[in-house]
């Protein structure tokens, strides 16, 4: 049936279409400061049952075939677009206030109406308090405030912060937690480099830095996007041509169809 070929390559059409705009995504996040991947994924749609060409003969040793049904799939569809939390390389910035994570974990923030996000994106700044905040201002969670008289702190691998003062002393001012969750690919970003946990993510598991399950925590590093530009570009050229041989395929039908046509005007 002429209308099933063309809805089939049509949703392949869609189906590749989406593709690219999700290459194009992480091609445009690749110096994204902890930005991880996206992949689509597709399945099948439906199969229906359809008749086979009737064979039937009374000719001894020819098999009748006329009742056999074939199926005859109807096309693909988009049925999720993961993230991939694989580590990003880490960059040295030599900037005391960038923090990056080897391993596993996120780091907390917490919005003004106390909702707790989560990030990969260590590059901290501190606001008009003395209090250390992110890029866009959320404050870290838990707590971590500098008086006026730091000169400048230290974070260990295990997250612990030390202050340096102006009298030479030096003394712990807090503790980095981070937060890892059973399925990070269940997070849903809401951009700014920033999640929230779902359903399908699980509640995050609060745990210090090092610790079994947890990644260390890195000063005067920044973890870079994990998008692989020359694997999105073969990627990209696999969903052109695959767009490309689905339009083929629309024009192929309407040329069948003409010719159905042109023989019955005959």
């Amino acid at each position: 049936m002429p209308n099933r070929a063309l809805r089939t390559a049509a949703s392949g059409m869609y189906a590749q279409q989406l593709n690219i705009e999700v290459i194009a995504n992480n091609i445009a996040n690749v110096n994204t400061n902890g930005y991880k991947k996206n992949k689509p994924e597709f399945q099948d749609l439906m199969y229906q049952q359809v008749s086979a060409n009737p064979l039937s003969t009374t000719e001894p040793g020819i098999i009748d075939v006329s009742n056999k049904n074939i199926q005859v799939g109807i096309g693909v569809k988009p049925s999720s677009n993961i993230k991939l939390f694989q580590q990003g390389d880490l960059l040295e910035t030599n900037n005391q206030f960038d923090l990056s994570i080897q391993g596993e974990g996120f780091f907390q923030l917490r919005k003004g109406d106390g909702t707790i996000m989560y990030t990969r994106d260590g590059s901290f700044k501190l606001n008009g308090n003395g209090q250390l905040v992110s890029a866009g201002g959320y404050l870290v969670e838990p707590d971590i405030s500098l008086n006026e008289d730091t000169l400048g702190f230290t974070v260990s691998r295990s997250g612990s912060i030390e202050s340096q003062e102006t009298d030479g002393d030096s003394f712990v001012v807090g503790d980095i937690e981070l937060a890892r969750f059973i399925n990070p690919a269940g997070l849903k970003a809401i951009g700014d480099n920033l999640f929230v946990e779902t359903e399908a993510s699980g509640q995050p598991i609060i745990g210090t830095p090092g610790e079994t399950g947890f990644g260390e925590v890195h000063q005067g590093y920044i973890e870079s996007s994990n998008v692989d530009i020359v694997e999105e570009m073969i990627a990209m050229i696999t969903a052109q041509r695959a767009y490309e041989i689905n339009s083929k395929t629309v024009k192929t039908v309407e040329e069948m169809m003409a010719m159905a046509n042109n023989l019955k005007r005959g």
